[in-house]
């Protein structure tokens, strides 16, 4: 059955076999109309080398390069870029997939699309929850440097260096739990419509890292109010949140054409350092600097991060401190969300 679909600004008409962009035919041979409408027709699906072979040129025996050109013919035809597509997606050493939204013209097509945004919602929420789980590898890190350091001092009486370690390990573990769902979910979410990580990654992230920060730093604040009857101060909350879910969004962008999940997660590591280690700069703190700030405002508290600074020449934990330190949690932090969702991605793009 002839089919008519449209996308951004184009239509096409398998039954007239033609191609238009508004009032204008775009040229096309018969080969490349057909890969082009079996890529339209699988949108968001993984369309194989070999269903090329089958579909378009029919069994006759091409080379890969055939492929390639058909496929760098239509993505000029469509005013497309490889290093940033908008229509044709590449599916490293496996095939291609169309990316823009489709939609049938003259003749809806419901229950495809039905399908095809429900499996664009649980791919969100497999992104969320895998850049999640990275966040909470990366606070089980943090947790286990931060825990040896503050177990490393003299502790009071009955403070074992094991209860320190826990301590620290479950607290970082949880807040960063907590951040990457604000962030992973903000950037999954944000990019609902597309098959990778565009430029919405940077304000999905920071307007997620904004929420949990927020409400982590209200309900601490709360918790300690409370329990000890004062206010620890200004801890790590919505800017800090917002500031470094921002670096991270920016770094799941810059990585989504990267070559492996390797170098995206390097990628995703070194904006984080970049944004944590200008957090202090702002006024703000992260983990460490939080930490140093509860010990410091409740009495009685047996943690001290003093000797970190020592290793900066400060005699505290000063400013230069907070942004090494901050440079460190915003890198792991980068590191486990963006890769985590980089490889959540290729799974994904392998099983079509």
């Amino acid at each position: 059955m002839a089919e008519s679909f449209a996308f951004e600004g184009f239509v096409l008409d398998s039954g007239e076999r033609r191609l238009c962009r508004g009032s204008e035919a775009v040229e096309l041979n018969d080969r490349y109309f057909d890969a082009l409408a079996l890529l339209v027709r699988e949108q968001g699906k993984l369309v194989t080398k070999d269903r090329f072979l089958d579909d378009v040129w029919r069994g006759v025996p091409v080379t890969d390069e055939a492929l390639t050109q058909c496929i760098r013919t239509l993505r000029r035809q469509l005013g497309d870029d490889a290093a940033r597509p908008r229509f044709i997606e590449t599916v490293p050493k496996h095939g291609y997939r169309f990316i823009a939204p489709v939609e049938a013209a003259g003749g809806a097509v419901p229950a495809r699309r039905e399908r095809q945004t429900t499996g664009r919602w649980n791919e969100a929420l497999l992104l969320g929850a895998a850049g999640t789980i990275g966040g909470g590898v990366s606070g089980f890190i943090g947790g286990l440097i931060y825990g040896f350091a503050g177990a490393s001092q003299p502790l009071q009486p009955g403070m074992g260096a094991i209860s320190v370690l826990l301590v620290l390990l479950c607290l970082t573990i949880l807040v960063a739990i907590m951040g990457g769902a604000g962030v992973s979910f903000g950037m999954a979410f944000a990019n609902l419509s597309r098959n990778r990580f565009g430029r919405w990654s940077i304000v999905g992230g920071a307007l997620g890292g904004l929420i949990v920060g927020a409400v982590v730093k209200l309900l601490g604040l709360d918790a300690f109010s409370l329990l000890v009857g004062r206010s620890p101060g200004d801890i790590t909350g919505a800017l800090e949140g917002t500031i470094i879910g921002a670096g991270v969004g920016l770094g799941a962008w810059l990585a989504s054409g990267a070559a492996s999940v390797r170098r995206g997660a390097a990628v995703g590591g070194l904006c984080g350092a970049v944004a944590g280690a200008l957090i202090p700069l702002v006024g703000g703190r992260l983990m460490a600097g939080s930490l140093d700030l509860l010990a410091h405002s409740l009495p009685g508290s047996r943690l001290r991060l003093d000797h970190l600074g020592r290793l900066f020449g400060e005699a505290g934990f000063g400013p230069v401190t907070q942004s090494v330190t901050g440079a460190l949690e915003g890198a792991l932090f980068g590191f486990g969300v963006v890769g985590a969702m980089m490889l959540a991605r290729r799974h994904l793009n392998e099983r079509g």
